[in-house]
């Protein structure tokens, strides 16, 4: 399976990479390790010691550098052996491991796995409602055993929410709301409103709005590649203006370990304007709805990546409803950008 290389993905959230130990992850079956550094900054580089190839992860941090715990040599945030207990301690030319550009923007570690000259920082997606300076990150992470595009797939077209989740996201009327998709770029938009219906017990309880009360629901999602989206979920009292809805903007933010596996993390934000507040609503929303995420969507994404049985997507020649639009705009911008990368690999 291609992967879009050139691209930004998410590695972890900030508070998942400490300077105490590293953290291993696999990305686009490439296996990474990460750590802070002496300086406190988010470094990534390949997981393999180049001596006897030991996992680096398995190691300790020393002086923000990481360790090998196979023979001792250590490797600094750009990938260069800086210490060698053996011999006369004289580094070998060759005791380099790739290191991986990163981020740290939005409470995320963001990594770039392509050619580390076309890395621009500018073109990384802004979750701005993350800024832990300004808001409360009620913030998870999940591992799907399914391809990332299912994943986007499901967050792409809410319809679902009815059907999957009617006690906890749903209700009756989801698929009686209008719908639009827009197009800018690459960037793709799924908007749906729904104008009247009645929730589950835990959104009203989550918006603070009287149990029973008709409401409205505007359901904004912003796809950005390879992956990464904004969930704008504001609801209010049915016929009243959006500006007075209660406003909640979160992440599902997806990047591929391999063809069928995905990391998944999540975010659900509140204004630290609101003090301790916020930090009470971020975590019991954030909570609330890892347990629809992790019981109703994963099984059946991980079904489906089964049924699919190892085939390509568009081989199975799927059955495209109306919800799906902007579901297949964003995997058509996927095949584009990945085509075009493949034919500026074959010029070189």
């Amino acid at each position: 399976m291609p992967y879009l290389m050139n691209s930004w993905y998410v590695a972890a959230w900030d508070n998942e990479i400490s300077a105490g130990a590293p953290l291993a992850r696999t990305f686009l079956d490439e296996r990474i390790v990460m750590f802070r550094n002496a300086e406190g900054r988010a470094v990534a580089l390949a997981d393999r010691c180049p001596h006897r190839f030991a996992p680096l992860s398995m190691g300790t941090i020393c002086e923000g550098a990481i360790q090998c715990a196979y023979h001792g040599l250590r490797f600094d945030s750009n990938g260069k052996c800086s210490h060698n207990p053996h011999g006369d301690g004289s580094i070998p030319k060759a005791a380099v491991v790739r290191s991986y550009p990163v981020v740290e923007q939005d409470s995320l570690i963001w990594i770039w796995m392509g050619d580390p000259a076309k890395a621009d920082t500018a073109s990384i997606p802004s979750f701005r409602f993350q800024n832990p300076d300004e808001w409360y990150v009620g913030k998870r992470y999940l591992y799907a055993r399914a391809n990332y595009l299912l994943e986007t797939d499901n967050i792409m077209d809410l319809s679902h929410i009815q059907y999957l989740h009617p006690t906890t996201l749903g209700s009756g009327a989801v698929n009686e709301g209008h719908t639009t998709v827009e197009q800018d770029g690459n960037t793709v938009w799924s908007k749906r409103f729904v104008g009247e219906e009645t929730l589950p017990d835990f959104l009203y309880d989550a918006v603070s709005i009287p149990r029973g009360t008709l409401v409205a629901r505007w359901l904004d999602v912003r796809w950005d590649p390879p992956g990464v989206m904004w969930l704008q979920a504001d609801i209010g009292v049915a016929g009243n203006p959006r500006e007075q809805a209660v406003k909640t903007p979160g992440a599902h933010l997806f990047t591929p370990e391999t063809e069928s596996t995905t990391h998944y993390w999540f975010s659900m934000c509140f204004p630290k304007a609101l003090g301790d507040l916020a930090t009470q609503l971020g975590e019991a929303n954030v909570e609330g709805v890892k347990q629809p995420f992790e019981f109703e969507d994963l099984p059946m994404l991980e079904a489906q990546q089964r049924a699919m049985n190892g085939k390509e997507f568009w081989s199975l020649k799927p059955v495209l409803l109306t919800g799906d639009a902007a579901a297949v705009r964003a995997r058509r911008v996927m095949d584009k950008l990945i085509s075009e990368q493949g034919a500026q690999s074959s010029k070189h």
